[in-house]
């Protein structure tokens, strides 16, 4: 059975039908095919045995345990297919376990330190003096507030055409992973704060121009995640919180978080975060535990 060609075409469908971004089906190419080169004669006529094998050279030679879980998440997927395919009568993926990890929690931030962040982009934006500080100022008073009140992906964030921001301010339309649309509401504040980014940006020539919300004379001709990420680290110092427990990722873990503990329900999280499924949002679920025991505790008639 020729094991590159199945994973080339398990990689087309891959592609053609749910739309995988390239970064995932190069993560897929490189497990199936390291899997492939392993495994004697190939991965596409594997057994259970053999893969189980690959699997436990993997642990010995000191893979974290997320990395062993991709790589049998690859394998899986790829079976999955030759099984629908017809190209093979069994999956011997079936009876095979996944390695045990710990979940890790996403850093957040409390709702009184994003406060205080937020508040501090909006002092700066308002008292900046001179036109090129008043420009970074808006525009990072703007960036933070649209994250927060939507937690984009900073990916997302950063390549927002133009065009999302004169449409309706009371929304954006977002195109995220899989090439799939998705709606996200915007606060007052953010709404304020992306009004007055625009106004600015229609009085510089060379970004009225840019078919980005956030141009910049980069290679991708908007702002770089990085260049976002540096001036954030730097606002976040100078309203006092530490550099080292805050990113554009936090951010949109702080506006699920607080939701979830606000009384969102998981399945709207899961929407406006732009997850395909359910189970990647339910990191948050200890958030949700929280607010049970919470709810618990302060209603019950017989709680202490």
């Amino acid at each position: 059975m020729n094991s590159a060609a199945r994973i080339e075409a398990f990689l087309e469908m891959m592609s053609a039908e749910r739309g995988a971004a390239e970064n995932t089906l190069s993560s897929y190419r490189r497990d199936l095919e390291h899997a492939s080169e392993a495994i004697k004669g190939g991965l596409a006529g594997a057994g259970s045995a053999d893969i189980r094998a690959y699997l436990d050279e993997v642990a010995a030679r000191g893979f974290a345990p997320t990395s062993q879980a991709r790589k049998l998440s690859a394998i899986r997927q790829f079976f999955k297919f030759l099984y629908a395919e017809g190209l093979r009568g069994d999956d011997p993926t079936g009876t095979l376990d996944s390695p045990r990890k710990g979940r890790p929690l996403p850093k957040t931030m409390s709702e009184a330190e994003t406060g205080r962040l937020l508040d501090r982009a909006a002092q700066e934006a308002g008292e900046a003096g001179p036109d090129g500080d008043r420009m970074a100022a808006l525009r990072l008073h703007a960036l933070v507030e649209v994250l927060y009140a939507t937690g984009l992906r900073v990916s997302e964030l950063v390549g927002l055409p133009v065009t999302v921001a004169l449409r309706d301010d009371r929304f954006f339309m977002v195109r995220g992973k899989g090439d799939k649309e998705r709606m996200v509401p915007l606060s007052t504040k953010a709404r304020a704060a992306m009004r007055a980014w625009l106004a600015a940006r229609a009085e510089r020539p060379a970004f009225a121009e840019s078919p980005f919300l956030f141009p910049a004379s980069s290679d991708s001709g908007h702002l770089s995640r990085q260049v976002f990420a540096r001036d954030l680290k730097g606002l976040a110092a100078r309203s006092g919180i530490a550099v080292a427990k805050i990113s554009p990722h936090v951010l949109r873990h702080a506006f699920a978080s607080h939701l979830l503990q606000n009384g969102a329900d998981l399945r709207a999280v899961q929407q406006l975060l732009g997850h395909a499924d359910i189970s990647t949002t339910q990191i948050y679920t200890h958030v949700l535990e929280e607010r049970l025991v919470r709810l618990v505790n302060d209603h019950h008639p017989l709680a202490d």
